[in-house]
């Protein structure tokens, strides 16, 4: 397999803009895409004004930054995108969705593209079976924020090879990243761990055992956490918490993974956390507030 010079990023939310942008910075000619131009738009000012912000702590040149910026490319272009060395899909965390972006790019890759996922939960052997390169289809789960988490979970499906695992594992080392193997059950090893913390979290809410500031206040000054659960809640996005309980429930059919059903209604209420300004705390304001 030939070595690895330009990344396509499919979804140019928080993720994508951030694998982006350390894509960028280590060397790679990225093509970044999504399906609201006005995302790809917001993602460019993003990923500028994160690397202003290391020029300013001197991490980085005014040099490195103009090159950075320059390697990256908005497109919507199947070619293009399908044509790249490493396509990376890091769309909203739905199976059926993701599905359809890599078959969106299916007559349109290189004969020798490697295809990665950014999911956070859903199988790497299912989403895989979904394109004509099971055995060039890995994991790359990335960690939020991108830019300044230094771990990346590698997920091999059943049919993954040994070399596109090894092109993986050699390309998150190269943007500066620790890798972590995980194998493909249900979540993979973080989100398993963290997402169902998170959901006690809204349980011990939703049971009156304490309130929202008690809750986030006790996890980081008792378990020395630097963010409570739910405030990391709103900062992962509910939205995204519910999915994963919900593929851990669906698929280890445990019921400790059942989702709170405080959860489902903050969703439900479009709650989501702070991405749309409002979760367990209302962020509109100057500081935020607990909305129970």
């Amino acid at each position: 397999m030939a070595e690895i010079k330009t990344v396509s990023v499919i979804g140019a939310g928080r993720m994508g803009s951030g694998i982006a942008q350390v894509s960028a910075v280590a060397g790679y000619k990225v093509f970044l895409s999504d399906v609201s131009p006005e995302k790809t738009s917001e993602s460019l000012e993003v990923i500028d004004n994160n690397l202003m912000r290391e020029v300013g702590r001197g991490n980085l040149s005014e040099d490195d930054k103009a090159a950075a910026m320059g390697r990256i490319t908005v497109t919507e272009d199947l070619a293009v995108l399908g044509g790249a060395d490493l396509a990376i899909e890091a769309v909203t965390e739905d199976e059926e969705v993701k599905k359809q972006t890599f078959k969106a790019l299916q007559g349109h890759l290189g004969a020798q593209t490697l295809l990665a996922s950014n999911t956070s939960s859903i199988s790497i052997t299912r989403l895989a079976s979904a394109t004509d390169r099971p055995e060039r289809f890995i994991g790359l789960h990335f960690m939020n924020p991108v830019p300044r988490m230094k771990l990346v979970e590698i997920i091999r499906g059943i049919a993954t090879d040994a070399g596109t695992y090894d092109i993986a594992v050699a390309f998150a080392r190269s943007l500066g990243k620790t890798t972590a193997n995980a194998e493909d059950f249900p979540a993979f090893i973080v989100n398993r761990v963290l997402v169902p913390m998170i959901n006690e979290a809204i349980y011990t809410l939703y049971e009156g055992v304490g309130t929202v500031e008690a809750i986030d206040t006790a996890m980081k000054l008792g378990a020395n956490h630097p963010m409570g659960p739910l405030e990391l809640g709103d900062f992962i996005g509910l939205d995204t918490v519910l999915s994963i309980m919900n593929v851990l429930y669906d698929g280890l059919a445990d019921s400790k993974y059942r989702p709170c059903p405080l959860l489902v209604k903050y969703v439900e209420a479009g709650w989501l956390g702070r991405k749309v300004g409002r979760g367990f705390y209302d962020y509109r304001g100057e500081i935020p507030s607990p909305t129970r």
